[in-house]
C-alpha cells in the first residue's frame, strides 16, 4: 500500500468531492480516482460511496481513514525524530499554553530551558483549552499547558499546580456598593466571558443552572483572550478569571467574593501517548514537574 495513496486519500475524504481534492493537492481528477482505485483493489471493497454529488465513507473507508492518520502521524513524528539526530540539534516543541499561564508560569520556564538548551525552537499556540485539546488530539501540538485531561487512553497527563477562578470585576465596579453579594446579584450586570466550548464557562454556566437562575448576560466574548482583562479592567464588565490576576499588579482588579463561584482549577501537563517527543521537549517536560509538579498552589488575592 503506497504512503502517498493514503495521503490523497485522507484528502479526498475530509473533502467528500474528488474535484476540491484535486484543486487542494494539484492533481487531476483521474490521478485521484486511480489512487482510489488501487486502495479499493487491495483492499477488496469499496471506500466511498456516491452521496448526490458527493461522496462519502464506507465502514472499510472509515477504518482506513483512522488508520491513515495514525501512519500519517508515525510517518511525521519519525522525519521529526531522525531530523533531530541527523542534524545534530536540540529539537523543535510544539507547545500549547492556555493564556493565564503563558502570561503568569511560562516566561520562567522558557527561561531555564534557554538556560540549558539555548538551539531549542519552540512553537507556541497561546488558546484556550478546548483548541489546545483538538490540537493534541490532531497530532499538531507535542505538549499541552491547561487545565487537566480527564483519563483518556490517548494522553498523559499529570498535575502541576492548582490555581482559583473567581468573579471579578474593576474596582469601582458599583457592584462592590451592595452591601450583600448573592449570585442574584450577578446577574444585574452583563459579563464578558469565552466561548461556551471552554471548560470555565461551562462550570460557570452550571454554577447558575443548580440554583434555578438564568444565566449571565455575556456583552462580549472575546476570540482574542489577552482582551479579556483589560475589558473588565476598564468598563462595568464581571468576568472569571484566574486569582493569579490579582495577584501580578492589577490594582485596577477586584475579586468578587463569593463562595459559590469559586473554582478550584488543576492545571495540568499533557501529552499524547504515542507521540514522539523531542529531547528538548523531554527536557522541557523535566524543567515543569521540577518546579511546579506536587505544588499547590492556589493564587491569593
Amino acid at each position: 500500500m503506497d504512503f502517498r495513496d493514503l495521503k490523497y486519500f485522507e484528502v479526498i475524504a475530509e473533502e467528500g468531492h474528488v474535484g476540491r481534492a484535486a484543486e487542494r493537492l494539484y492533481k487531476t481528477q483521474p490521478a485521484l480516482t486511480k489512487c482510489i482505485d488501487r486502495l479499493e483493489e487491495q483492499l477488496g471493497a469499496p471506500l466511498f460511496e456516491r452521496v448526490g454529488r458527493g461522496i462519502r465513507l464506507t465502514a472499510v473507508g472509515t477504518a482506513l481513514l483512522a488508520r491513515a492518520r495514525r501512519i500519517s502521524l508515525m510517518m511525521d513524528d519519525t522525519a521529526r525524530e531522525i531530523g533531530d539526530y541527523a542534524n545534530g540539534r536540540e529539537g523543535n516543541i510544539r507547545l500549547g499554553c492556555i493564556p493565564t499561564l503563558a502570561e503568569h508560569i511560562l516566561p520562567g520556564i522558557c527561561e531555564e530551558l534557554l538556560a540549558e538548551a539555548g538551539k531549542v525552537t519552540i512553537d507556541l499556540r497561546v488558546s484556550m483549552n478546548d483548541v489546545l485539546l483538538e490540537g493534541l488530539k490532531a497530532g499538531e501540538l507535542d505538549i499541552a499547558l491547561g487545565p487537566m485531561i480527564q483519563t483518556d487512553d490517548l494522553f498523559e497527563t499529570e498535575e502541576i499546580m492548582q490555581d482559583q477562578m473567581v468573579v471579578m470585576a474593576s474596582a469601582s465596579h458599583p457592584i462592590f456598593s451592595q452591601k450583600k453579594i448573592s449570585l442574584r446579584t450577578l446577574l444585574d450586570y452583563q459579563w464578558v466571558l469565552p466561548a461556551h466550548s471552554v471548560a470555565s464557562r461551562q462550570w460557570l454556566d452550571n454554577v447558575f443552572d443548580r440554583h434555578h437562575l438564568p444565566r449571565p448576560a455575556v456583552q462580549i466574548t472575546p476570540t482574542v483572550l489577552n482582551m479579556i482583562m483589560p475589558l473588565i479592567e476598564r468598563s462595568n464588565l464581571l468576568g472569571f478569571a484566574s486569582k493569579l490576576n490579582l495577584s501580578t499588579g492589577r490594582g485596577q482588579l477586584k475579586e468578587v467574593v463569593l463562595k459559590d463561584t469559586t473554582m478550584l482549577r488543576r492545571m495540568g501537563l499533557s501529552y499524547r501517548r504515542d507521540t514522539y517527543l523531542s529531547p528538548a521537549a523531554q527536557r522541557l517536560i523535566a524543567i515543569i514537574r521540577r518546579n511546579y509538579r506536587g505544588k499547590r498552589q492556589p493564587a491569593k488575592a
